[in-house]
This record gives structure tokens, sequence and C-alpha cells, in this order.
């Protein structure tokens, strides 16, 4: 049959592949972008173009490399592990940055190029091995440990640990053999246009060097008020989270463009009227210039088990919108626009929006309470009384009930006495019941290779009304037929919906979208005010959705972040062979966490599973900016210099390269931070968290981590006063003592 002359056309109506798709190509185009932006920094602070492929070259080789390592794991190249390549770009400049720039400070010193990239790749080895590290252990809890949150991040962590350990091997073989080849000091003039802005970056740099040098003066001379201003703002980012300007939430919303509309008629409605209403909001729909496509499903609905009963009272339309960047409001926002808009139209039925979820299916709700009592009745009364608190909530919108009452059935109740003298039992009644109005499927019908069910029951005319169900015969085991009437009360009444229960009681669950505010700020508000309620006897509640999740996905991701914590400062104390100085280091964490909270309030990002990712990415991150200050004080100190002349010779010597690491990596993250593609909502929290943490981080620690260091050092004096040991190298080669048995 030819259809195309029939008019027939066929469609995808669902293909999830298609967002997926977009999102990883939307990260692809983040990745390209950072890459191109770190190479433009490399220029600024590395005056040519041949310096900067130097560096630079450590990007394809650890990414390309990393893809081996992704292929021996059985890893794909999906949203998570794109992810991490695109956040990993300006790690991987770090260790080449650091590495290159000791080179040409000892080509400054009048060495040549090949003994310069020796001297200073060794001189230097021990602060990238800590830096890297540091980086790679704190996603180590996450890595190996289990559950909903790991199982989502496995791959990202994983993925950036492979490509920074193999940034950390580029460093120490590529870029010393490219400097030793191709490196060259540039003296600069200014007499070219790019010389002159070169020049006059140096001059704004060196005055940036003399600023928090001189900041740095007043802070060892000032040491309390330092500390108390620091902490005064810990204090303050902080409030932030209580004062409710960062809320919290499992997982940012993600906008698919599409939203479905579920219509639910009176009870008694017919198939026909439901489409007729169907049909009224497909016309409106359709009037919208922001709607592409309409698929309406007419007798079920894709919530609770509408998809499994037979509902003619409901209908669904899947609402399909144009791009993004094509309208003003995110779906959801849409979406409850579109139910306020609906609502007068379709006066007669009621209208209910729902966000798609990233897996491309209607998405469940993110508020759900689990109610659970002895009885239905019982815990229907607090159920409903805690619904109507949410609706004084801001920001929850399509309140309801999981367990629907007022459904119209037919109720009958058996006299047992009167069935057993009517020679019956209960099983013969149920099982003729359930054969007449439901079928009995056992018998079969084979035709060749092929069975089918024969569904036997009664007639439609014979299960038309009541009187239909009184009248239902019975034969005992003397052959005599009974009517149902004559040993049960049969009567029309109304029940619930469904029958829930968790933990062997019966429950019911309120649930809820939420809208404009995140999911956990709204829960906190709402679980305030309804246990003010009083609850009957034995009822009790339980979260579900959205916050059991978050409640999982927050204590195990709190535990990464302690045992992230622990693992930076176990290997630092290896690598330092001193458990104090791994302690002044770990205080830059904190100065991060100040940038980072800002940073969520200032771009309206919650407090979510991929910002608390964040946090744990900074421990690593922001430490290598302390490890590199106090590697060099402790190179001067050994060398003979004081305490603060070493502290005042790091913060000259090493604020180039950490400010270049640091502004590398910030720039590589602005394309994920203000990405806006498929897919977007979810990652722009996390890039801000990291940037936000890694600006506050490059200003406090080249002050309070040499403050702190000043500290610990004269208490330690202090406490060793007149116990000083030699040093190691000397312990090393020093003769053999006497002991009390040998012979003298």
């Amino acid at each position: 049959m030819d259809y195309q002359v029939d008019g027939l056309e066929l469609s995808v109506a669902n293909d999830s592949s298609i967002f997926t798709l977009e999102s990883a190509n939307a990260v692809i185009f983040d990745l390209a972008l950072a890459i191109i932006l770190v190479a433009f920094v490399m220029l600024f602070f590395l005056h040519s173009i041949r310096n900067a492929l130097i560096v630079m070259v450590a990007i394809p080789i650890s990414l390309i490399a990393t893809f081996i390592g992704m292929s021996l794991l059985g890893y794909s190249l999906n949203l998570m592990s794109l992810l991490a390549l695109s956040l990993v770009v300006g790690i991987l400049v770090d260790d080449a940055i650091v590495v290159l720039e000791n080179i040409y400070r000892h080509m400054e010193m009048g060495k040549n190029r090949v003994r310069a990239a020796y001297d200073a790749t060794k001189e230097i080895g021990f602060t990238v091995t800590s830096i890297t590290l540091v980086i790679v252990v704190v996603f180590l809890p996450i890595a190996f440990s289990s559950g909903l949150a790991a199982d989502i991040l496995k791959e990202f962590c994983v993925t950036i640990s492979i490509a920074t350990m193999l940034s950390l091997l580029t460093s120490f073989t590529v870029v010393p053999w490219l400097s030793s080849r191709f490196g060259k000091l540039e003296k600069i003039t200014g007499r070219t246009f790019s010389g002159k802005i070169i020049v006059a970056f140096e001059r704004g740099l060196q005055k940036f060097t003399d600023w928090v040098t001189g900041i740095l003066q007043w802070s060892l001379a000032h040491k309390k008020t330092t500390l108390a201003l620091v902490f005064t703002l810990l204090m303050a980012s902080f409030y932030l989270i209580g004062g409710g300007f960062i809320g919290a939430e499992f997982f940012a919303k993600s906008d698919r463009g599409e939203f479905l509309v579920q219509i639910e008629l009176p009870k008694d409605a017919s198939i026909e009227q439901t489409n007729a209403v169907a049909q009224k909001a497909e016309d409106y729909l359709r009037s919208k210039n922001e709607v592409v496509r309409l698929i309406t499903t007419v007798g079920q609905s894709s919530d609770g088990l509408g998809g499994a009963q037979a509902t003619p009272y409901k209908a669904e339309i899947a609402v399909k919108l144009v791009p993004r960047k094509e309208r003003a409001d995110d779906a959801n926002i849409y979406a409850a626009k579109t139910k306020l808009e609906l609502e007068p139209v379709l006066v007669e039925a009621k209208v209910k929006t729902t966000p798609v979820s990233i897996l491309g299916s209607a998405e469940q709700a993110p508020l759900s309470l689990v109610v659970t009592g002895p009885d239905l009745d019982s815990i229907m009364i607090f159920a409903s009384q805690a619904m109507n608190e949410l609706n004084h909530i801001r920001g929850a919108t399509e309140m309801k009930l999981s367990v629907e009452t007022g459904n119209p059935e037919i109720s009958v109740v058996v006299d047992r006495d009167k069935m057993a003298s009517l020679g019956l039992t209960l099983a013969t009644v149920g099982a003729t019941m359930q054969t007449a109005f439901s079928g009995n499927t056992d018998s079969k019908f084979r035709q060749g290779e092929y069975e089918y069910d024969i569904n036997i029951r009664y007639g439609s005319f014979n299960r038309k009304n009541i009187q239909d169900v009184k009248n239902l015969m019975f034969v005992n085991d003397k052959g005599m037929q009974t009517r149902l009437e004559q040993f049960a009360e049969v009567k029309e009444s109304s029940g619930p919906s469904q029958l829930e229960r968790r933990d062997k009681s019966a429950s019911v669950t309120v649930q809820a979208q939420t809208v404009g505010r995140p999911t956990g700020t709204v829960a906190a508000e709402w679980q305030a005010a309804f246990e003010k309620l009083p609850k009957p006897t034995g009822v009790s509640y339980v979260w579900s959705g959205d916050m059991e999740n978050q409640s999982e996905g927050f204590g195990s991701m709190g535990i990464a972040l302690i045992a992230a914590v622990l693992l930076a400062y176990f290997i630092m104390v290896v690598l330092y062979d001193s458990f104090v100085y791994p302690l002044v280091v770990l205080f830059s964490i904190p100065l991060a966490i100040i940038g980072a909270l800002l940073a969520l309030a200032l771009t309206n990002n919650s407090l979510n599973l991929f910002t608390i990712l964040g946090l744990i990415m900074l421990i690593g991150l922001v430490a290598k900016n302390a490890i590199i200050l106090v590697d060099f004080t402790n190179q001067r100190k050994a060398e003979g210099a004081a305490t603060y002349q070493a502290l005042i010779d790091a913060n000259h010597a090493r604020l180039r390269p950490i400010l270049m690491t640091t502004i590398a990596m910030v720039i590589g993250m602005m394309p994920i931070a203000l990405a806006s593609g498929a897919g977007s909502e979810w990652k722009n929290g996390l890039a801000w968290v990291i940037i936000g943490g890694l600006l506050s981080s490059l200003f406090l620690t080249l002050i309070v981590v040499p403050v702190i260091y000043g500290a610990f050092d004269g208490i330690m004096r202090r406490l060793n006063k007149g116990k000083e040991k030699p040093p190691i190298a000397e312990l090393l080669v020093a003769p053999y003592e006497k002991t009390s048995h040998e012979p003298v």
C-alpha cells in the first residue's frame, strides 16, 4: 500500500539521543574554547608563541594518552568523561608551567638551556610531584566508594586522575626536552605593538607583586588581626547557606525543552469527553510560537500507575519547545506559566504540567514525603494537612497525593455465616467474581507455532451496573444456584485509587514539583511547617525522591570531602617528612571555600552533587599554591635565610607561576561556567565553584599561608629550643656511634 498517497507521515515520538548528543557536542565546544583561551593566556606570561607551544603541548599529549586509559577501563565518551576532559584543561598545563617557568629562571642566571632544563626540573621535581599527587588523591574517595553519587561521578574522577598523572609525566619529559632544544629567553623591547602590550603587562604584574608584598609585610607584623579578618570572611561565607542565599538540591534542573501537560476530568467522564477537552488544549498550545510539536495520549498518564490502568478520564500532551536561546524562560518555568494559562481554558478539568527529566521521561516529583501509619484513614488525614501546608510554601507547585480518594466503586460485604449455610466458600466466591468481571486467561488457543490467551468473562451487557453484580450466580457443591445478593451486601461507594505499603505499613505519598527555588530549601521550610501539626497515633513520615537521594549523596560526598583532606595531608607528610608544614598547606582550603560559596550566591546556583564535587576538587587545586610557597620557603631557609626573609622571597619568586597557573585554570573554566547549551545547568555551578575558590585562594593564600607559616615556625622554635637535631643529610653521612656492649 502506498501510504504517501494517503498522506500518512511517520515521525519519531521521542529520541533521547538528540539531547545526549547536543550535551556532548556542547562539552566538546567548551573543551576546544578552553584550550584556545589558555593558549592566549600563555602568550601573555611566556612572551612568545614558541614558549606557549612548549607548555600547550602538554594538553594534546595528556588528553590523547587519557583515551588509552579510558579504553582499558571500558569507559566511553559520555557526559561525565567529556566534562572531566574539559575541566582538566587548565590543570594539564599547571605542571608544565611551573617547570618551564623555573627553567627560564635558571636561564636568566646565565645557564645554557640544556643545563637550565636539567637543573630546574631536578630542583622543582619535588614540588610538582606534590602538586599532582595532592590533586589526584582527592578523587580517590569518590572513585572507590559506592552509592548513587559515586556511580554518577566515578568516571569523572578517574578520567581527571588519569589525565593529571599523565600531565606530570609530560612535564618531566617532553617539556624539559623541548626547552633544552628550542627554549629561548625573549627580550621584549616594546618597539612592536605586541611588545608594547607585553611590556605594559609586565609593568602591571610588577606593581601587583609589589602591592602583594606590601600587604604581606603588614600581615606578618599583624598576624592576629589578619587571621581574625580571614575568620570573619569564612563565617560570613557560611552564613550565605544558613541565611538562605544558597539553596540545596540533589541535582540542578536541566532544560530539555520538553514538558508534559496532564489533564484530569471527573472520574465518571467518558473517553470521548476527555478527547474533546484534550483537543481544546491542543488548539491553545498550537497557537504559541514557542511550541514545535505536540503528541497527545488520551486514556492514560505517565505518572503513578496511569500507564497500566484504564483511565478514560485522563489525557497527556507531550510538548516540544524551540531551543533555549529562542525563548525567554526555562522549560520548567514555561510549563508553570502554561498551566496558569490553560486552567481558564479547560475549566472542566484539572491541569498539571510536569517537566521532562534528563533521562527523557516524566520527571519524578522532587518533593516526595511518604506518610506511613496503621490505617489508611489516619495517614490520609495527616497527609492532607501536610499538603495544605505545602500550598503556602513559595516555589512548590503541582501538589498531589499518590492515593486519590473518591473513586467510584461497588463494595461487596460477604456474610460468612449465610455463605457457609448455602454451601459456598470464600475462595469459590472470589474466583467466580474475578472470572466474571476481570476474566480468566488459563485457557490457550494454539495455531501453528503461535499461542493466544483465551479470556473468559461476562459480556459487557452483563457487567454494566450494580444490579448485574447483585445477580451474579454461584453454584455450590450440590449443584444449587445462588445469587450474590442472597448472602452479601452490595452497594455503591467510593475508595482509594490504589493501595500503597512501605515497611509493611499503609502509606500515602505527598508529591510536588518545585519551580524557581532549590528542592532542599523548599523541603526544609515545608518540614518546619508540617512538624507543628498534630500527628495521629502511629503515624510517621520519611523522605523519598530527591530528598532521599540528596541525603544519601550529601552524606557520601561529605565523607569523601573529609577523606580527601586526610589523604592530601598524609601525602604531604610523606613528601615533607613533617607533620607541621602540611598543616600550613591545609589552611589554604578554607580560603577557597570563601570564594566558592560567594560565587554560588552571586550566580544563583545551589549546593548540589556537582557543586560539592567542585569543593572537593578545590582541595587539590588550591593546595597547589600553598605547596609552591611552602616548598620555596623551606629551600630559602635551608640556604640560611631567616623565616621572615624566606617568606618574602617565596612570595616574589613564586607569585608569577602561582598567578599563571591560577589564571590558566580560571580561564579554562570560563567556557563551562558561561555555557548555555544542552545540559549546561548542572555543570555551570561546578565551574563557578572552582572559579570562585581559585580566585579567593589566589589572593588570600599569598597572604594567609605565610602568616600561618610564620606563626607555626615561631611555635616550633619555642618548643624545640635547645633540642635542635642535625639535618637528615648530615645524619646520613655521620660516623658510627659506639654502643655500651662494644669493647673500648
